[in-house]
């Protein structure tokens, strides 16, 4: 981050010592010595203070770090959604491939464990939905791009909002077909 530099660099200019720049905001030395280091981050009522007592606004003193303050926090919501996205994948295939097994070996308690494996799949896939829409991420490219950590021109973001419409459709349609073949499988395997 920069804000290390900055203020090391207003701080020399006012021609403060760590010592008397900690005294005028209420903080130790070292503070002001991790502060310079990037060892740690001031706090807001931190930050107001430093802009007054260098005479600069907010804006000048953190100038650089909101860049870097946006892609991490862009790059926690891709980690995020990393984990939540493998949590329902792995949650799902455990829902489509383990009613007949529980079953079969434990008939009423095997009906149970998937009931709370179903449920738990339906809450992922439910927080998985409030990321995505939280993100303004809903297409398959809307989605690659983001965990790729790249952003989509104006143009291809509009094709793409465009294409949310049909791509529900084509969801819906084909949750249903699947739904139709595993019915068909289980009906084929019990009967």
């Amino acid at each position: 981050m920069e804000l290390g530099k900055q203020i090391k660099k207003y701080r020399n200019e006012k021609t403060l010592s760590q010592e008397a720049l900690a005294d005028r905001v209420f903080v130790s030395r070292q503070t002001i010595s991790n502060w310079e280091n990037d060892k740690s981050y001031p706090d807001v009522k931190s930050l107001v203070l430093l802009s007054e007592v260098f005479e600069v606004s907010l804006d000048q003193l953190i100038k650089g770090d909101v860049e870097e303050m946006k892609q991490q926090i862009n790059k926690n919501d891709q980690e995020q959604f990393g984990r939540l996205s493998i949590i329902f994948t792995v949650l799902l295939a455990a829902t489509a491939l383990t009613p007949i097994p529980l079953v079969h070996f434990l008939s009423w308690i095997g009906i149970g464990i998937w009931a709370v494996i179903f449920i738990a799949a339906l809450y992922v896939s439910i927080l998985v939905e409030r990321k995505k829409k939280a993100l303004n991420i809903q297409t398959y490219k809307e989605i690659l791009a983001f965990t790729e950590g790249k952003n989509l021109t104006e143009i291809e973001k509009a094709r793409e909002e465009g294409k949310r419409v049909y791509q529900k459709i084509l969801c819906a349609a084909g949750a249903a077909v699947i739904t139709l073949i595993i019915s068909i499988f289980f009906l084929w395997v019990l009967g």
